[in-house]
């Protein structure tokens, strides 16, 4: 019989291979190499992803629960279309959530976490952006630490839930739009984000809730701009129904 630790390890194990599908098939949707209305097929996916159908499905449920996909009665799970006005939709109901909790986090967060913070973000920013993985990784990183310090610190349960289960989300749109700006060797967003974190930081260093929370708000908005510009021109154009695979 396997031990309470075991079984810890074992729902772990499942949760990273879950959310590896859930990111990879993100990606794929905001890189228009799944196109809205495409069905997609639980087989197929297992067959890609080296897994059996439980994790497809719940991968699935996941996309649905966040609206990138529909689940269809006896028919699998279909792609919706994905637009920059769908982007700044998600944008409005993020800047809601992000700022309540920035607010709420304010006087209750880690002061040593935030001063570690900003130590990154100033290096980060005296050294200045530059084009390479290296980079993006160590950006990408700066961002989750501090956006998960926040929700984890705004001490209401039920928010920081919400922004969890929309994390996902939120972080495929980011990867999606600085992987555009690898392409095309431009590095203005990153400098630009890490002054806003910055600006974010500083204001909870200083016990300043509404100018923590009002940062917040100049972040998301801004990165709105730039997810809805690493959308492809045509990203996902709505297939013909009779078009789908079945």
């Amino acid at each position: 019989m396997p031990t309470s630790h075991q079984i810890d390890a074992a729902r772990l194990h499942n949760g990273q291979r879950r959310q590896r599908i859930v990111q990879a098939l993100l990606t794929d949707v905001f890189q228009g190499r799944l196109r809205a209305g495409e069905h997609l097929v639980t087989q197929e996916l297992a067959e890609r992803f080296g897994v059996s159908h439980t994790p497809i499905r719940e991968a699935l449920i996941a996309l649905a629960g966040i609206g990138i996909i529909d689940l269809l009665p006896n028919r699998g799970a279909r792609v919706r279309r994905v637009t920059p006005h769908e982007v700044r939709e998600i944008c409005q109901v993020r800047r809601v959530l992000e700022c309540e909790a920035t607010r709420s986090a304010c006087g209750r967060i880690d002061l040593v976490e935030l001063h570690a913070l900003a130590t990154d973000l100033r290096r980060m920013l005296a050294r200045g952006p530059r084009p390479g993985t290296r980079f993006i990784e160590e950006a990408r990183a700066v961002d989750s630490r501090l956006h998960d310090l926040i929700a984890e610190s705004c001490g209401n349960a039920f928010l920081a839930q919400e922004i969890a289960r929309l994390k996902t989300l939120f972080r495929a749109f980011r990867d999606v739009s600085w992987q555009h700006d690898e392409v095309h060797n431009d590095c203005h967003r990153l400098a630009e984000e890490g002054r806003e974190h910055l600006a974010i930081v500083e204001a909870l260093l200083a016990g300043n809730a509404k100018a923590a929370s009002k940062a917040m708000a100049q972040h998301i908005h801004s990165g709105a701009r730039y997810w809805s510009r690493a959308l492809p021109k045509d990203a996902n154009p709505k297939v013909p129904e009779n078009a789908e695979r079945k």
